[in-house]
Protein backbone atom coordinates (compact mmCIF):
# COMPACT_ATOMS: atom_id res chain seq x y z
CA UNK A 1 0.00 0.00 0.00
CA UNK A 2 1.31 3.34 -1.23
CA UNK A 3 2.00 6.35 0.92
CA UNK A 4 -1.21 8.20 0.85
CA UNK A 5 -2.63 4.96 1.83
CA UNK A 6 -6.27 5.24 0.24
CA UNK A 7 -6.18 8.85 -1.63
CA UNK A 8 -4.93 12.63 -0.70
CA UNK A 9 -4.71 14.42 1.46
CA UNK A 10 -1.89 12.37 2.70
CA UNK A 11 -1.71 11.87 5.91
CA UNK A 12 0.77 13.16 8.77
CA UNK A 13 2.67 11.65 11.30
CA UNK A 14 3.49 12.69 14.41
CA UNK A 15 5.86 10.96 15.93
CA UNK A 16 8.18 11.41 19.37
CA UNK A 17 9.14 9.89 22.83
CA UNK A 18 6.39 9.45 25.26
CA UNK A 19 5.54 12.82 27.20
CA UNK A 20 7.46 14.56 24.42
CA UNK A 21 3.93 16.97 23.43
CA UNK A 22 2.72 15.04 20.45
CA UNK A 23 -1.05 15.21 21.61
CA UNK A 24 -0.84 18.83 21.93
CA UNK A 25 0.88 19.10 18.91
CA UNK A 26 -1.61 16.88 16.83
CA UNK A 27 -4.19 18.63 18.17
CA UNK A 28 -3.11 21.71 16.92
CA UNK A 29 -2.46 20.53 13.08
CA UNK A 30 -6.18 18.45 12.81
CA UNK A 31 -7.49 22.18 14.29
CA UNK A 32 -5.35 24.09 11.43
CA UNK A 33 -5.53 21.09 8.72
CA UNK A 34 -9.32 20.15 8.86
CA UNK A 35 -7.94 17.27 10.77
CA UNK A 36 -8.63 13.53 12.29
CA UNK A 37 -6.60 12.67 14.91
CA UNK A 38 -5.89 8.50 14.79
CA UNK A 39 -4.16 6.78 17.38
CA UNK A 40 -0.80 4.85 16.91
CA UNK A 41 0.39 4.15 20.17
CA UNK A 42 -0.03 0.34 21.17
CA UNK A 43 -1.49 0.86 24.94
CA UNK A 44 -4.03 3.88 24.45
CA UNK A 45 -5.98 1.25 22.11
CA UNK A 46 -6.94 -0.27 25.40
CA UNK A 47 -10.14 0.69 27.38
CA UNK A 48 -9.78 0.75 30.84
CA UNK A 49 -6.15 2.55 30.58
CA UNK A 50 -6.81 5.96 29.65
CA UNK A 51 -5.21 7.45 32.75
CA UNK A 52 -2.43 5.29 32.85
CA UNK A 53 -1.52 6.02 29.03
CA UNK A 54 -2.18 9.40 28.92
CA UNK A 55 -4.99 8.79 26.82
CA UNK A 56 -6.80 12.38 25.39
CA UNK A 57 -9.22 13.33 27.86
CA UNK A 58 -12.70 14.38 26.74
CA UNK A 59 -12.27 17.99 26.22
CA UNK A 60 -9.73 17.05 23.79
CA UNK A 61 -11.54 14.71 21.56
CA UNK A 62 -14.24 17.28 21.99
CA UNK A 63 -12.38 19.54 20.02
CA UNK A 64 -12.19 17.26 16.63
CA UNK A 65 -12.44 13.62 15.82
CA UNK A 66 -10.29 11.41 17.50
CA UNK A 67 -10.32 7.48 15.88
CA UNK A 68 -8.49 3.91 17.90
CA UNK A 69 -9.02 5.43 21.27
CA UNK A 70 -10.14 2.35 23.70
CA UNK A 71 -10.93 0.15 21.10
CA UNK A 72 -9.69 -3.11 22.75
CA UNK A 73 -10.76 -4.64 26.11
CA UNK A 74 -7.83 -5.16 28.42
CA UNK A 75 -8.10 -8.95 27.69
CA UNK A 76 -7.11 -8.72 24.20
CA UNK A 77 -3.91 -9.10 23.06
CA UNK A 78 -2.50 -7.16 19.83
CA UNK A 79 0.37 -6.72 17.38
CA UNK A 80 1.35 -4.43 14.77
CA UNK A 81 0.17 -6.35 11.98
CA UNK A 82 -3.26 -6.52 13.83
CA UNK A 83 -3.00 -2.84 14.35
CA UNK A 84 -2.32 -2.04 10.66
CA UNK A 85 -5.16 -4.17 9.38
CA UNK A 86 -7.45 -2.19 12.13
CA UNK A 87 -6.15 1.49 11.49
CA UNK A 88 -5.43 1.71 7.80
CA UNK A 89 -9.51 1.21 6.75
CA UNK A 90 -9.73 3.98 9.43
CA UNK A 91 -7.11 6.34 7.42
CA UNK A 92 -9.03 5.49 4.05
CA UNK A 93 -12.22 6.36 5.20
CA UNK A 94 -10.97 9.43 7.12
CA UNK A 95 -9.64 10.62 3.55
CA UNK A 96 -12.87 9.24 1.58
CA UNK A 97 -14.00 12.53 3.24
CA UNK A 98 -12.18 14.96 2.26
CA UNK A 99 -10.36 15.19 6.05
CA UNK A 100 -6.50 15.10 6.55
CA UNK A 101 -5.56 12.18 8.92
CA UNK A 102 -3.18 13.31 11.93
CA UNK A 103 -1.65 9.48 12.95
CA UNK A 104 -0.03 10.34 16.42
CA UNK A 105 1.67 7.63 18.36
CA UNK A 106 5.12 6.53 20.18
CA UNK A 107 5.12 2.99 18.64
CA UNK A 108 7.73 2.79 16.36
CA UNK A 109 6.83 -0.67 14.94
CA UNK A 110 3.17 0.24 14.70
CA UNK A 111 3.56 3.22 12.71
CA UNK A 112 6.96 1.34 10.45
CA UNK A 113 3.40 -0.98 9.88
CA UNK A 114 1.28 1.78 8.78
CA UNK A 115 3.60 3.71 6.35
CA UNK A 116 6.11 0.57 5.05
CA UNK A 117 3.81 -3.11 5.99
CA UNK A 118 5.70 -5.67 7.11
CA UNK A 119 8.94 -6.88 6.41
CA UNK A 120 8.56 -9.17 3.27
CA UNK A 121 10.68 -12.16 5.64
CA UNK A 122 9.63 -15.26 6.99
CA UNK A 123 8.10 -15.49 10.53
CA UNK A 124 10.35 -17.69 12.47
CA UNK A 125 9.71 -21.72 12.40
CA UNK A 126 9.79 -23.50 15.73
CA UNK A 127 10.92 -26.60 14.68
CA UNK A 128 13.95 -25.33 12.62
CA UNK A 129 14.72 -23.17 15.40
CA UNK A 130 15.21 -25.27 17.79
CA UNK A 131 17.28 -27.54 14.70
CA UNK A 132 19.46 -24.66 14.70
CA UNK A 133 19.97 -24.23 18.64
CA UNK A 134 21.61 -27.43 18.86
CA UNK A 135 24.05 -26.86 16.96
CA UNK A 136 27.36 -25.01 17.70
CA UNK A 137 27.60 -21.12 16.98
CA UNK A 138 30.87 -21.72 14.41
CA UNK A 139 28.62 -24.41 12.68
CA UNK A 140 25.66 -21.97 11.44
CA UNK A 141 28.49 -19.33 10.73
CA UNK A 142 30.30 -21.58 8.62
CA UNK A 143 27.05 -22.54 6.76
CA UNK A 144 25.71 -18.70 6.95
CA UNK A 145 28.84 -17.55 5.00
CA UNK A 146 28.20 -20.48 2.51
CA UNK A 147 24.55 -19.87 1.55
CA UNK A 148 25.37 -16.02 2.00
CA UNK A 149 28.88 -14.41 2.07
CA UNK A 150 27.35 -10.67 1.94
CA UNK A 151 24.74 -10.98 4.88
CA UNK A 152 27.58 -13.25 6.78
CA UNK A 153 30.02 -10.34 6.01
CA UNK A 154 27.17 -7.83 7.81
CA UNK A 155 26.45 -10.03 10.86
CA UNK A 156 27.88 -9.82 13.83
CA UNK A 157 29.07 -14.02 13.51
CA UNK A 158 29.55 -14.02 17.48
CA UNK A 159 25.72 -13.75 17.84
CA UNK A 160 24.01 -16.11 18.05
CA UNK A 161 20.85 -14.59 17.51
CA UNK A 162 21.64 -12.76 14.54
CA UNK A 163 22.99 -15.98 12.56
CA UNK A 164 20.29 -18.32 13.58
CA UNK A 165 17.90 -15.77 12.08
CA UNK A 166 19.60 -15.22 8.84
CA UNK A 167 20.17 -18.63 8.34
CA UNK A 168 16.72 -19.64 9.01
CA UNK A 169 15.64 -16.81 6.48
CA UNK A 170 18.23 -18.46 3.71
CA UNK A 171 16.91 -21.96 4.94
CA UNK A 172 12.88 -21.24 4.85
CA UNK A 173 12.76 -18.91 1.59
CA UNK A 174 15.42 -20.62 -0.54
CA UNK A 175 17.11 -17.41 -1.10
CA UNK A 176 19.53 -15.04 0.47
CA UNK A 177 18.83 -13.06 3.28
CA UNK A 178 21.04 -10.11 1.83
CA UNK A 179 18.66 -9.75 -1.32
CA UNK A 180 15.60 -10.31 0.59
CA UNK A 181 16.75 -7.48 2.97
CA UNK A 182 18.43 -5.13 0.35
CA UNK A 183 15.12 -5.63 -1.73
CA UNK A 184 13.31 -4.46 1.69
CA UNK A 185 15.26 -1.35 1.81
CA UNK A 186 15.17 -0.05 -1.59
CA UNK A 187 11.06 -0.44 -1.18
CA UNK A 188 11.11 1.35 2.48
CA UNK A 189 13.43 4.10 0.68
CA UNK A 190 11.23 4.83 -2.16
CA UNK A 191 8.17 4.72 0.65
CA UNK A 192 9.91 6.93 2.72
CA UNK A 193 10.30 10.16 0.13
CA UNK A 194 6.84 10.44 -0.28
CA UNK A 195 6.35 10.59 3.58
CA UNK A 196 5.06 13.73 5.55
CA UNK A 197 5.75 13.95 9.41
CA UNK A 198 7.46 14.90 12.28
CA UNK A 199 9.24 13.98 15.41
CA UNK A 200 9.23 15.89 18.38
CA UNK A 201 12.59 16.32 19.97
CA UNK A 202 13.29 17.98 23.12
CA UNK A 203 16.35 18.25 25.76
CA UNK A 204 17.08 15.48 27.95
CA UNK A 205 16.34 17.54 31.08
CA UNK A 206 13.28 18.98 29.38
CA UNK A 207 12.18 15.95 28.80
CA UNK A 208 12.70 14.21 31.84
CA UNK A 209 10.68 16.66 33.86
CA UNK A 210 7.83 16.30 31.85
CA UNK A 211 8.33 12.39 32.28
CA UNK A 212 8.70 13.00 35.92
CA UNK A 213 5.45 15.67 36.19
CA UNK A 214 3.53 13.09 34.10
CA UNK A 215 3.76 10.37 36.41
CA UNK A 216 2.87 12.54 39.12
CA UNK A 217 -0.55 13.62 37.61
CA UNK A 218 -1.13 10.15 36.71
CA UNK A 219 -0.79 8.85 39.89
CA UNK A 220 -2.20 11.63 41.58
CA UNK A 221 -5.12 11.37 38.81
CA UNK A 222 -6.39 7.88 39.17
CA UNK A 223 -4.06 5.80 37.66
CA UNK A 224 -3.98 3.64 40.99
CA UNK A 225 -7.45 3.31 40.92
CA UNK A 226 -7.82 2.50 37.29
CA UNK A 227 -5.23 -0.49 37.87
CA UNK A 228 -6.86 -2.19 40.90
CA UNK A 229 -10.06 -2.18 39.55
CA UNK A 230 -8.48 -4.67 36.32
CA UNK A 231 -9.32 -8.35 36.78
CA UNK A 232 -7.93 -9.99 33.53
CA UNK A 233 -5.41 -8.71 31.86
CA UNK A 234 -3.51 -9.49 28.75
CA UNK A 235 -0.04 -9.40 28.37
CA UNK A 236 0.35 -6.91 25.72
CA UNK A 237 -1.43 -4.53 28.81
CA UNK A 238 0.76 -5.59 31.38
CA UNK A 239 3.34 -4.08 29.26
CA UNK A 240 1.75 -0.84 29.88
CA UNK A 241 4.58 1.48 31.96
CA UNK A 242 3.27 1.39 35.39
CA UNK A 243 1.15 -1.30 35.58
CA UNK A 244 3.18 -3.65 37.59
CA UNK A 245 4.84 -0.85 39.47
CA UNK A 246 1.42 0.13 40.41
CA UNK A 247 0.23 -3.62 40.57
CA UNK A 248 3.43 -4.16 43.25
CA UNK A 249 1.85 -0.85 45.09
CA UNK A 250 -1.49 -2.23 45.89
CA UNK A 251 -0.15 -5.52 46.72
CA UNK A 252 2.51 -4.19 49.43
CA UNK A 253 5.25 -4.69 47.52
CA UNK A 254 6.45 -1.21 47.36
CA UNK A 255 5.53 2.65 48.74
CA UNK A 256 3.84 5.33 47.17
CA UNK A 257 6.88 7.25 46.54
CA UNK A 258 9.16 3.88 45.27
CA UNK A 259 6.46 3.13 42.71
CA UNK A 260 6.40 6.64 41.19
CA UNK A 261 10.31 6.47 41.27
CA UNK A 262 10.41 3.57 39.13
CA UNK A 263 8.01 3.74 36.78
CA UNK A 264 9.94 7.16 36.20
CA UNK A 265 13.22 5.36 35.32
CA UNK A 266 10.93 2.90 33.36
CA UNK A 267 9.62 5.76 31.42
CA UNK A 268 12.32 7.82 31.02
CA UNK A 269 14.47 4.07 29.84
CA UNK A 270 11.34 3.74 27.08
CA UNK A 271 11.79 7.07 25.80
CA UNK A 272 15.59 6.61 25.39
CA UNK A 273 14.78 3.89 22.80
CA UNK A 274 11.91 5.76 20.74
CA UNK A 275 14.40 8.32 20.14
CA UNK A 276 16.68 5.51 18.85
CA UNK A 277 13.79 4.11 16.68
CA UNK A 278 12.96 7.68 15.11
CA UNK A 279 16.08 8.86 14.89
CA UNK A 280 16.66 5.88 12.11
CA UNK A 281 13.55 7.28 10.05
CA UNK A 282 14.89 9.98 8.50
CA UNK A 283 12.00 10.66 6.77
CA UNK A 284 10.68 12.56 9.86
CA UNK A 285 11.65 16.32 10.07
CA UNK A 286 12.50 16.94 13.31
CA UNK A 287 10.47 19.59 15.52
CA UNK A 288 12.50 20.96 18.40
CA UNK A 289 11.16 22.08 21.44
CA UNK A 290 11.76 22.88 24.54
Amino acid sequence: MGTNIGKDPKPIFICGATASGKSALALDMAARLDGEIVNADAFQLYRGLEVLTAAPQEPERALVTHHLYGVLDVSEKTDAGSYMRMARPVIEEVQSRGKTPIITGGSGLYLKFITHGPAPLPAGDAKLRAELDARPLEDLAAELRALDPVEASRTALQNRRFVSRALEICLLTGQKASELRDQWESQTRDISSCLRGVVIQRTRPDLHARIAARTKAMLDGGAIEEVAALTEVSTNCEKAIGFREIRDYLTGGTDRATCEERINAATRQYAKRQETWFRREKWLEPRIIG
